[in-house]
């Protein structure tokens, strides 16, 4: 598993108007696809990665390395994204029209979870959730939602709970983030 270190620092980049996880001791960046209008006013001043941002992204990563479906530079990918999503996007309103309801009577009881669209199937990991909603994470390349909008991978939608599909599909179909 990559190791979250003190030179992890988080910026806006005005350029590109998203937030960036810049590692000082390689010069790498990681641009996440949330947009600075997005983001609480924490993460547009920047900082280190917090005790707090490592303490969730390992939290992730060892929840995600358990299903066995990704390699460890994915799973750390989708966790840095995960942890980015939890701590440092505003609030929003759950959008649950682009969603069919769940129709099952089996409960979901994992975090990596399934939503259907009108247009298609995907698997979303579940970011924060409460009573009524969920924000979740598209771990599809792409998801099309209806004709004029799409989720692309890591970017994020919130949904009321009666939309939220457990997963029925065999592991190998599973692997597609």
């Amino acid at each position: 598993m990559l190791q979250a270190g003190k030179d992890w620092r988080w910026f806006t980049c005005e350029n590109r108007n998203r937030l960036v996880l810049f590692v000082e001791s390689t010069q790498e960046e990681l641009v996440m696809p949330y947009k600075s209008r997005q983001l609480t006013q924490s993460a547009i001043v920047g900082g280190c990665f917090s005790l707090e941002d490592a303490a969730l992204y390992e939290q992730i990563c060892h929840y995600l390395a358990a299903f066995n479906l990704w390699t460890e530079g994915e799973v750390a990918v989708i966790s840095l994204h995960a942890t980015a999503a939890k701590l440092h996007l505003k609030p929003v309103l759950a959008k649950s029209w682009f969603f069919k309801p769940y129709q099952g009577h089996i409960p979901s009881t994992e975090a990596i979870i399934t939503l259907n669209s009108h247009q298609q199937s995907g698997q979303f990991l579940i970011i924060e959730c409460d009573g009524e909603s969920a924000l979740c994470m598209c771990l599809e390349h792409h998801m099309q939602l209806d004709e004029n909008f799409s989720l692309n991978r890591f970017e994020t939608i919130k949904v009321l709970n009666d939309r939220v599909n457990p997963i029925l599909i065999n592991q190998s179909q599973l692997k597609r983030a």
